[in-house]
C-alpha cells in the first residue's frame, strides 16, 4: 500500500474538497480520500463455522464478499478491500472452508460446490445482508458462478476474475489446450501425494510451480507459507470432491456481471472466457487484460478498480446491513 500511495502525488491528481484532501486518477472522475480506508481482521460465526476475514469499509455499506481461490487466502483482497472500504462499501474477504482454522470439517464430501456456496449465504446472513455484491477469482469464482446461478434474489452483482462459467469451461475441456491447461488437477487430487507437494523442499516446489504460472515469487512464497502453516489438506479437497455433485453450478447466471480476463492466464485460455457469455441471460461485459496473468487481484488490481467499482455502483444491492 505504501507504494501504492506513493504514486499517487505523481500519477494523479490531488485537491482539497470541504476541508479534507482527496486525489483523482488520472483518466477517473472518481475522487478517493487520500488517507487508505483501514482493513480490520475479523472473524464470522456462519453454519456452525468460523470463518477468519479481512474487513474494510463502513458497516452500513452495501455489501461485496470476495472469494480467493487456491491456493491462496483473502490476503490477496487487501487492494480491492481498500478501494471498495473507500467507495463506501462494506467489503468482506473470508479465508473460505478448509482455510480457515474454524472451518474445517474432515471428508472430502464436505467440499463439495454444493457446501461451498452454502457457506457464502450463511456468511452473508450472518453479516445481515439479504443481498450483495459477489466478488470470486480462480475456486472463488467457480463458487461465485454457483451462487449467482441458484440465487439471483440475493446477489446484486456477479464480478468473475479469471474463472470463466463451469458449463463453458466444460465445453472447453473437449480442446487439447484446455485440458493441457487443467492437466495439473489430477495431481493435486493424489491423497497424501499432494500434501507432500507442500513440504518438499520446505515448500520450494510448490512456490517454483506458482512462480511458473506467473504469480511473483514473493507472492508465491507468502502463499506457500500461509498454507504450509494452516496444512493444505482441506483446500486440497476442493480438488478431491470435483465431480460429487451432478448438478451443482452449471446454470446460467441473470444477474448483472462483470468477467475478467488476462490474456496471460495459464489455467483457463480464451474458448472457456468466450464461450461464457451463452451462460448469462442478464447484462453481461468482458474486460479483456492484454498482458494480464491469472494473479489478477495480486497483480492486475489497479487496472481494474474502476471499472469494478463502477459495476457494483449501476446495480445497489437494496434490502441489506451489515453487522461485522
Amino acid at each position: 500500500m505504501q507504494g501504492r500511495n506513493k504514486s499517487i502525488a505523481v500519477a494523479n491528481e490531488e485537491r482539497v474538497v470541504h476541508g479534507h484532501a482527496w486525489w483523482r486518477k488520472r483518466g477517473s472522475d472518481r475522487l478517493l480520500p487520500c488517507e487508505p480506508v483501514a482493513i480490520q481482521r475479523t472473524r464470522i460465526n456462519a453454519g456452525g463455522f468460523d470463518f477468519d476475514a479481512l474487513a474494510s469499509g463502513p458497516k452500513s455499506g452495501e455489501l461485496v464478499l470476495l472469494l480467493h481461490g487456491f491456493p491462496q487466502s483473502s490476503s490477496i483482497w487487501r487492494g480491492a478491500l481498500a478501494t471498495l472500504g473507500t467507495a463506501g462499501y462494506r467489503a468482506v474477504a473470508p479465508d473460505q472452508r478448509g482455510y480457515s482454522l474454524g472451518a474445517r470439517p474432515e471428508g472430502v464430501d464436505e467440499y463439495r460446490i454444493s457446501a461451498l456456496s452454502d457457506d457464502v449465504l450463511d456468511i452473508a446472513g450472518a453479516l445481515g445482508a439479504k443481498r450483495f455484491h459477489l466478488i470470486g477469482h480462480d475456486w472463488g469464482g467457480t463458487v461465485a458462478w454457483t451462487v449467482a446461478g441458484e440465487h439471483p434474489d440475493r446477489v446484486a452483482t456477479l464480478t468473475a476474475i479469471s474463472t470463466p462459467h463451469t458449463a463453458a469451461l466444460r465445453t472447453a475441456l473437449h480442446s487439447t489446450s484446455q485440458r493441457a491447461r487443467m492437466a495439473y488437477i489430477p495431481l493435486l487430487q493424489l491423497p497424501k501425494a499432494a500434501e507432500m507437494l507442500f513440504d518438499a523442499g520446505g515448500g520450494a516446489l510448490a512456490e517454483a510451480a506458482l512462480v511458473v504460472t506467473g504469480l511473483p515469487h514473493s507472492r508465491a512464497r507468502r502463499d506457500v507459507a500461509s498454507l504450509r502453516r494452516s496444512g493444505p489438506t482441506g483446500p486440497l479437497n476442493w480438488y478431491r470432491a470435483l465431480g460429487r455433485d451432478t448438478t451443482a453450478h452449471v446454470k446460467p447466471v441473470s444477474v448483472p456481471t462483470l468477467h475478467v480476463w488476462g490474456t496471460r492466464d495459464v489455467a483457463f485460455g480464451r474458448q472457456a472466457t468466450e464461450l461464457t457469455a451463452r451462460h448469462v441471460t442478464g447484462e453481461y461485459h468482458l474486460l479483456e487484460l492484454d498482458g494480464g496473468s491469472h494473479w489478477i487481484p495480486d497483480e492486475h488490481w489497479d487496472d481494474i478498480e474502476d471499472v469494478v467499482v463502477d459495476h457494483l455502483r449501476a446495480h445497489r444491492a437494496a434490502g441489506q446491513s451489515s453487522s461485522t
